[in-house]
């Protein structure tokens, strides 16, 4: 007669997640914002693509690794003002172009 109310699952049932089983090789958009948490933990091991309608969009990674990149990028340029500084430029370096040699047969 009257309508039967369905129970809602248990808690731990609803909140229990299978994390993915294999290494995806890139996000969607919405499943990256539907299991941030996860993408964020995946990240801390190697960084995670994300994609926006089948392109590439971010890269999420680990801040340690962040910061290891802008270390690199830093340090390039450093090497450039050391070597600007140094004095090279005033050497004549200029390669001759004459590459033939005189051989007798």
């Amino acid at each position: 007669m009257g309508r039967k109310s369905k129970k809602p699952a248990p808690l731990r049932i609803r909140a229990t997640r299978k994390p993915a089983e294999q290494p995806q090789k890139a996000w969607t958009l919405r499943a990256a914002k539907a299991r941030f948490s996860e993408v964020v933990r995946l990240a801390q091991q190697r960084p995670q693509r994300v994609t926006s309608r089948g392109q590439d969009a971010v890269v999420v990674l680990s801040a340690a690794e962040y910061d290891r990149l802008l270390q690199r990028k830093r340090s390039k340029s450093r090497l450039l003002e050391f070597l600007s500084n140094t004095g090279f430029s005033e050497l004549d370096l200029e390669r001759r172009t004459d590459l033939n040699r005189d051989i007798e047969l």
